[in-house]
């Protein structure tokens, strides 16, 4: 059981948003991760803390979208109005909402100054994909000097096997890992 500070944690969601949550995603279903960041943030919220909705958005013509030469670039092409929407009924008041351009939710986003402006020193994390958004995310923030937090069921990928790469390998370097149960505020 992991004990946090309400004032000085923040729950930071990647990429829960309607073209992301379309995908199928394993070990856990989008609907499954859906669930239980829509209950941690249900939880935040009710001890006063800090909520963060990030999306990933790269414009109607791809025109944000990262331009670096790479060997599997991201598909484009149409996408339907309402992809980069976060999912229904995720947002509240107070929430604070951040869009990204690039995997990471700090890269290019004020998303470090609203958290330093509110006295964050610890990030509890989770979303879509744990091997991209959520680990670029992650690496990030560890590198800007936070406390990282993965909340291991609140997180799934394109494949079991990245996310658990992702999981057993790299995130024990820079991170506590937990399940959703395993948080309390002390």
């Amino acid at each position: 059981m992991i004990s946090l500070d309400c004032k000085k944690t923040a729950l930071v969601l990647i990429d829960l948003q309607n073209g992301i949550l379309s995908m199928d995603t394993a070990p856990y279903s989008t609907t499954q991760v859906l669930q239980t960041g829509s209950s941690l943030a249900a939880w935040f919220r009710a001890a006063g803390a800090v909520v963060v909705l990030v999306n990933v958005d790269f414009g109607a013509d791809f025109g944000d979208a990262p331009r670096g030469q790479v060997d599997a670039a991201m598909p484009r092409g149409e996408r339907p109005d309402d992809w980069a929407d976060l999912a229904e009924g995720l947002v509240e008041p107070g929430d604070l909402l951040v869009t990204k351009h690039q995997w990471g939710a700090f890269h290019g986003t004020d998303l470090d100054v609203k958290l330093r402006r509110r006295g964050i020193d610890t990030i509890v994390l989770g979303g879509i994909a744990t091997n991209f958004g959520v680990e670029s995310t992650l690496r990030s923030g560890w590198e800007h000097g936070y406390n990282m937090i993965v909340v291991e069921d609140a997180c799934t990928s394109v494949s079991e096997d990245l996310h658990q790469m992702a999981i057993n390998k790299v995130f024990p370097r820079i991170s506590r890992i937990v399940r959703a149960g395993e948080l309390n505020f002390g």
